[in-house]
């Protein structure tokens, strides 16, 4: 399941990650595994390997754009890869409109393992997204955004209040179950996406979430209509909104 219990969204989390070590063990077998399945199917854009300070080096799938001014980052959801699904469609609709898109591995545990034990991994995740970013930027875009899924989105949210401001210039958050909370110095135009038919976790808590957003000038929410919680059959409406907002707020 590719949510957060409510406990952790209340608050449970920053002590939770406060008694954890640094960085809890991934399963980096499983991971491994994965981009040995995905890499030699690739057929949009090329597989990159990022670095982290302590050696250890995560899949990335680049695909650039010529015209690109702009790069946008995608982020998977629980157990899943940068060329899942959703993220796959992503990646190559924005990179087709214009963006560089960079889609990176998330670190995961056990495939039976459950939603509440990742906060565990939530110390490297950030680590990889602040890893990414920074090599996005090393393409000489101007601007950078992040659009990420359902736990993805959640990792996102870690890695934005460990930062502390303002990394990125513009983030969409899909299927974010629970509250958003980010630190006050973070000023960059947020967009809460989620579907008519999500899960009771992200439902429940969109009211709180667009209430804490009329905070951020040039933020916003919006309901796709008839999307369960991973948009099947709704990627292209998903896709047009995702890019009007982008467009909005990078092109200008």
């Amino acid at each position: 399941m590719n949510m957060l219990p409510a406990f952790v969204a209340a608050g449970v989390l920053a002590a939770f990650l406060g008694a954890a070590p640094a960085f809890a063990q991934a399963d980096y077998a499983r991971e491994k595994r994965l981009a040995d399945e995905i890499v030699p199917g690739i057929v949009v854009g090329d597989a990159e390997w990022l670095e982290l300070g302590s050696g250890r080096k995560f899949l990335a799938i680049y695909t650039p754009n010529s015209k690109a001014v702009s790069g946008v980052m995608l982020v998977h959801g629980l157990g899943l890869h940068p060329d899942w699904g959703l993220i796959g469609v992503l990646r190559t609709l924005l990179a087709e409109q214009g963006y560089a898109t960079l889609s990176v591995q998330m670190p995961m545990l056990a495939a039976e393992a459950r939603a509440d034990r990742y906060p565990l991994l939530f110390p490297e995740a950030a680590e990889r997204l602040g890893a990414a970013v920074a090599w996005l930027r090393g393409k000489g875009l101007k601007k950078v955004a992040i659009v990420s899924h359902s736990m993805g989105a959640t990792m996102t949210q870690h890695y934005l209040n460990r930062a502390g401001h303002a990394p990125i210039d513009a983030w969409v958050a899909i299927g974010v179950s629970g509250e958003i909370a980010l630190p006050e110095k973070f000023r960059s135009p947020v967009l809460d996406v989620y579907g008519e038919k999500d899960r009771p976790g992200v439902l429940d808590s969109a009211a709180k979430r667009a209430a804490a957003l009329r905070a951020i000038r040039g933020s916003g929410q919006m309901q796709v209509a008839g999307a369960d919680h991973f948009f099947t059959g709704s990627e292209a409406e998903l896709g047009r909104q995702v890019r009007q907002f982008l467009d909005s707020r990078l092109k200008r």
